[in-house]
């Protein structure tokens, strides 16, 4: 059994964010909507938070994007050989805010979370068929998962928990593998870990991902 471990996405903030790769507008104001966040998206801004005491949020884009290219994705052997193994039971959007929960938990590499702030919205976009998890369970207990928005042809990743070894990894290459089948172009990571390099992530300047985001949001909407 692993110890309760957070991988990629969310968690190297706010720890150690790169303050000279992002730029953010602050506000108070509590009156953000579901369909205000979704424009947020499309236009490649996400909200943040410093921690999950601070009642502010801002907007933040980055000048250094983090992408998943899904015609690049990389599984290690070994991530192959555990596949192969079929520790868990995956499925997708059983159970969407038992995720976002579980993702906002303190873990040992990540004592404080912003998730909590905005935790109703993402409900909220899972209902309009905006936000989707996938799941990791071991038998009637969940042990890791992901989520994430989608949007146009792009899906947005937010944060991933794992509670077993290889737990949330094996949610990620699930995601990858439904994101190619139903047609989507970008899996946008927002930022980039030692973790999710060996996925194959990489960063790309501001006005590279506009383009690829741009065409993902012309592209119409794609099925998740």
């Amino acid at each position: 059994m692993a110890t309760t471990t957070s991988t990629g996405w969310k968690t190297i903030w706010p720890k150690h964010r790169p303050h000279n790769h992002m730029a953010g507008r602050r506000s108070r104001d509590q009156g953000i909507t579901p369909e205000l966040l979704l424009r947020a998206y499309s236009i490649g801004l996400f909200p943040m938070s410093d921690s999950a005491d601070d009642p502010e949020l801002f907007w933040v884009e980055p000048d250094i994007r983090g992408i998943l290219p899904l015609d690049d994705f990389h599984i290690s052997k070994s991530l192959a050989k555990a596949i192969r193994q079929k520790p868990f039971d995956i499925r997708f959007d059983t159970m969407f805010d038992a995720v976002v929960a579980k993702c906002a938990e303190a873990a040992d590499d990540r004592p404080s979370t912003w998730i909590k702030q905005i935790r109703d919205l993402y409900g909220a976009l899972h209902r309009l068929g905006h936000a989707h998890s996938v799941e990791a369970w071991e038998g009637d207990e969940l042990v890791g998962g992901l989520y994430g928005v989608s949007l146009g042809s792009a899906f947005f990743g937010e944060s991933m928990f794992s509670r077993r070894t290889n737990a949330s990894k094996i949610c990620l290459v699930y995601l990858v593998e439904r994101l190619r089948e139903r047609g989507f172009t970008l899996l946008d990571t927002q930022f980039t870990t030692e973790h999710l390099k060996t996925f194959g992530a990489v960063d790309i300047p501001k006005a590279a991902y506009g383009v690829l985001l741009e065409r993902a949001m012309e592209s119409g909407a794609v099925g998740f």
